[in-house]
């Protein structure tokens, strides 16, 4: 049946995505330029990105001129910065004016998760679409995997009777089985599908949580995976154990948004790298700041994300061989604050509260933080600690709020969240 599978992917591919195959094979070239070529192309594409969204597009027209800046005037890629960020408010207030104003032949309509609040729907052209697949493939080539194998789908919906039929069926014709929900009809009957997939991918909670279940229960695990990928949320440490024993393998990462478009791709080595063939990435204050160097349709010009970053220093070099620059660490979101009874805390405090409490004790614990009224914190911990333990995690946090927070420990086993939507959080706060 690999064949047939593999016949209807990529006539499939060859319907939707004309140019995927194209740019796949110019990704595996440009793989392995030294950065000096990387850099130069990645300008050259940026002086078109630029020109073009200055004609085409009436938003960014009218923002630059107001800021009395032309793209002639972005003579380096340090000038960049000449050029205001922009938001995703704005980019969901100025929706229309943005889009340009080319007609496309072919273009896909999306919608942004809306996970922080404000949901995002996007024209997104045929060759920006299709670039950004042709990136995901070239990493899944890093693996050894390709696409129309068999794989897991971890990605819940909240889908009538019907409609689950209906992806039922496209999920079949790219060879593809969708775990729906963890009740245990339904859970045991996917571990049994997945024995003999080539790769998983999905809501890396979700992926933790089937493979913790599988331990648990002593479930006979996939035998031939090559890749189990974990996107849409951060790779918390604590899941690798479980991963590992599940799996056979770590779960790798790949870093985007569907505004973006991917960012970064983890390679064998274990290294986040960028693909600034698609992409200008920047730090402002550690926040990402991110050009889609593809994307006509709807162009995305200095955007901030919304994550803080640390990127690798310049000189760099992976031992995989390839010179793309390397994100060293996701660290968490911005604009979610942390009430103290005085004080105001980013959320990315809890990072440093755990990984320092890792370092310093090797103690490596899942969480997710609370906080219903200022100047206190609930920690959920999954782990079971023991006295000392607990007096561990007690200096740690203390240590960054000190006097300015009470807060309490609860031991609680199952914190995920798994739906359409509903994204593992690892802090949630109903402070207004």
């Amino acid at each position: 049946m690999v064949w047939f599978h593999k016949y209807i992917f990529l006539l499939g591919e060859r319907l939707r995505n004309p140019s995927l195959r194209r740019y796949y094979r110019f990704l595996k070239e440009s793989e392995n330029w030294n950065r000096e070529k990387l850099e130069k192309f990645q300008w050259e594409r940026l002086k078109k990105i630029l020109r073009y969204a200055y004609e085409h597009s009436p938003y960014y027209r009218r923002k630059w001129q107001e800021a009395g800046i032309t793209p002639g005037d972005i003579q380096s890629p340090d000038d960049l910065k000449k050029i205001p960020i922009i938001t995703k408010k704005e980019l969901i207030r100025y929706n229309n004016e943005i889009h340009s104003d080319e007609n496309f032949k072919r273009k896909f309509f999306s919608v942004t998760s809306g996970t922080t609040g404000e949901s995002l729907s996007f024209w997104k052209d045929e060759n920006a679409d299709s670039w950004n697949r042709a990136a995901i493939f070239r990493g899944y080539a890093w693996y050894g995997v390709k696409p129309w194998e068999f794989n897991g789908y971890f990605w819940g919906f909240d889908f009538s009777f019907w409609k689950k039929i209906k992806t039922r069926i496209a999920d079949w014709l790219v060879n593809r089985y969708r775990l729906f929900t963890y009740h245990e009809k339904e859970f045991k009957k996917f571990v049994h599908k997945i024995r003999k997939a080539s790769y998983v991918e999905g809501y890396s909670s979700a992926i933790y949580q089937t493979a913790k279940l599988i331990n648990e229960r002593h479930l006979p695990k996939p035998e031939k995976i090559k890749m189990v990928k974990g996107t849409s949320e951060k790779i918390y440490p604590h899941y690798q154990d479980e991963v590992r024993k599940a799996f056979g393998r770590k779960m790798i990462g790949e870093y985007g948004a569907a505004e973006s478009g991917l960012i970064a791709f983890e390679c064998p080595e274990g290294n986040l790298h960028i693909r600034m063939e698609g992409v200008v990435v920047e730090t402002e204050n550690d926040e990402i700041i991110v050009t889609n160097l593809m994307m006509r349709s709807f162009p995305v010009i200095r955007y901030k994300l919304g994550d803080y970053v640390r990127l690798k220093p310049k000189d760099f070099r992976c031992a995989c061989g390839m010179e793309h620059p390397v994100i060293e660490e996701i660290t968490g979101r911005v604009g979610q604050n942390v009430y103290g009874k005085n004080e105001i805390y980013p959320s990315f405090y809890f990072y440093y509260v755990f990984k320092n409490l890792k370092r310093n004790t090797g103690l490596q614990l899942g969480y997710q933080v609370v906080q219903k009224e200022k100047g206190h914190l609930i920690f959920h911990i999954m782990q079971k600690l023991s006295g000392e333990q607990e007096r561990w995690l007690r200096t740690e946090i203390e240590k960054l709020f000190g006097d300015d927070m009470t807060y309490e420990i609860i031991i609680k086993k199952d914190l995920i969240s798994m739906g359409r939507n509903k994204k593992f959080k690892d802090f949630i706060s109903y402070v207004k």
